[in-house]
């Protein structure tokens, strides 16, 4: 079952929308403030996030911002007024979607249909990663070794995440500081990157002094062991 998370104070359209939503089949979860919102996306995963803009303490344009860093779900904006700085501005922090108000719930309905299709081969293509009993949640940017979570710093992941979907190719140094950083800088360098592998050995290893994961080839770089 489709999961949909509805944030949107206005306790009338809020009821027209849920029973819409139910009626299609979908399971939803609403929150009338960015705060609710906060807690309530923390604590589920969700196919679809529907954003009012104005909240009574705060904006969904923040709401999307902070979704973003972690997820690609999709978000639809709902907006009081066809303003085109605000649709702007949805899209460009990475709203997928925007309805104006008023609006007829079969046209609603229309659109979130659409959206969910239109990412549903995408979810089902890359939503995970799996490999030696390590598994990234590609979509909420959150990595679990043996069904555990791990803290991870974003560099961390970013690391993690190159090895995974290269898995037993030979890595040089130069062409992962390539891909994870801007080597123009004057500060990312051979020894930057051992420190990164070092610090994500610790948290992804069972021994970090014999890593069975991350392997240094020597002389020409690392590989991720996708072997058990």
């Amino acid at each position: 079952m489709k999961r949909i998370l509805l944030v949107e104070d206005d306790l009338s359209l809020m009821q027209g929308l849920s029973f819409a939503v139910k009626k299609q089949g979908y399971d939803i979860e609403i929150a009338r403030t960015s705060y609710e919102a906060s807690v309530i996306w923390a604590d589920g995963e969700y196919d679809l996030v529907i954003l009012d803009v104005s909240l009574p303490d705060g904006s969904g344009f923040d709401i999307c911002q902070k979704i973003r860093q972690t997820s690609k779900v999709p978000i639809i904006f709902l907006t009081s007024a066809d303003e085109e700085t605000d649709i702007i501005m949805g899209l460009d922090i990475g709203g997928d979607d925007y309805i104006t108000k008023p609006f007829k719930l079969a046209v609603f309905m229309s659109r979130v249909n659409a959206l969910l299709r239109r990412s549903n081969n995408f979810i089902q293509e890359d939503s995970e990663l799996c490999s030696n009993s390590i598994r990234i949640q590609l979509l909420k940017g959150e990595v679990y070794k043996k069904g555990e979570p791990l803290e991870l710093t974003a560099g961390e992941y970013k690391l993690l995440r190159l090895f995974m979907e290269n898995p037993d190719i030979v890595l040089s140094p130069e062409q992962i500081l390539s891909r994870l950083w801007d080597c123009s800088e004057n500060y990312v360098d051979s020894n930057t990157l051992s420190v990164y592998i070092r610090r994500l050995r610790e948290k992804i290893e069972d021994d970090p002094g014999s890593p069975r994961r991350i392997i240094t080839v020597r002389r020409m770089g690392y590989k991720w062991n996708s072997a058990d």
